[in-house]
């Protein structure tokens, strides 16, 4: 089971992030994995300690980092549940630096951490349209590699330990390239055309406005130059 509390945290847009090749898996023995989450959990500044049960899985938090350009749709509560689009699904845009705290276990994959964070929050876009990402930096560089779906989020929390600067995780969409269109619904496309329309409408505005006031000083400086003396 999986569970989600949020947080905001102020993020460092400057850094670029490169591509960097994913890591072999190392597998551990049932020791290794004790003394690492003895290890872990003697780093820990936070209280987010990892737990080792009898059967030899175990628990533990990650934190996750929302990088989203688009805009995604969330539905309420009471509409959960239902197959046909409702009309109480609204698109908006997630605020920059919102990071999302998650208890998860071992076993637990890409593929459900981002289904489970969705979820949460209601969500109502397809988990193929994302993609969670692990960050970590190196040589004054940040370095970024896709995880892939089967991978398992809490093993490399626990070999990289817990500093955020050693190893993060962070959601964003597939690339243009990658994007699954056809998981987009009707009633999703309708809410980026409106959205789109809006920026566009407050665009001009800005524009009128500046052109506005820019004619208004010309105007004003035509009618001193041209004033009887």
């Amino acid at each position: 089971m999986l569970w989600v509390t949020s947080v905001i945290m102020v993020t460092n847009s400057s850094n670029r992030d490169v591509e960097k090749e994913r890591e072999p898996h190392v597998y551990l023995s049932k020791e290794e994995v004790k003394e690492k989450i003895q290890s872990y959990n003697s780093s820990v500044t936070d209280k987010l300690k990892m737990t080792l049960n009898a059967n030899g899985i175990y628990t533990g938090f990650i934190k996750v980092q929302m990088e989203l350009c688009r805009p995604i749709t969330v539905q309420s509560s009471q509409s959960q549940g239902r197959c046909a689009p409702s009309s109480q699904e609204t698109a908006f845009y997630l605020p920059d630096g919102c990071v999302n705290t998650l208890h998860i276990s071992s076993t637990n994959t890409v593929r459900e951490v981002i289904e489970a964070l969705l979820k949460k929050f209601f969500v109502a876009d397809n988990p193929a349209k994302f993609a969670l990402y692990k960050r970590c930096h190196k040589e004054d560089q940040v370095y970024t590699c896709k995880l892939s779906d089967r991978e398992h989020p809490l093993y490399l929390r626990l070999v990289a330990g817990p500093k955020t600067e050693m190893l993060s995780f962070v959601l964003r969409e597939h690339e243009t390239g990658e994007v699954m269109w056809e998981a987009f619904s009707i009633p999703e496309l309708q809410n980026f055309l409106r959205i789109l329309d809006k920026e566009e409408n407050d665009q001009l505005q800005i524009l009128k406005n500046r052109y506005a006031a820019y004619r208004g000083k010309l105007e004003e400086a035509l009618r001193g130059v041209l004033k009887p003396g």
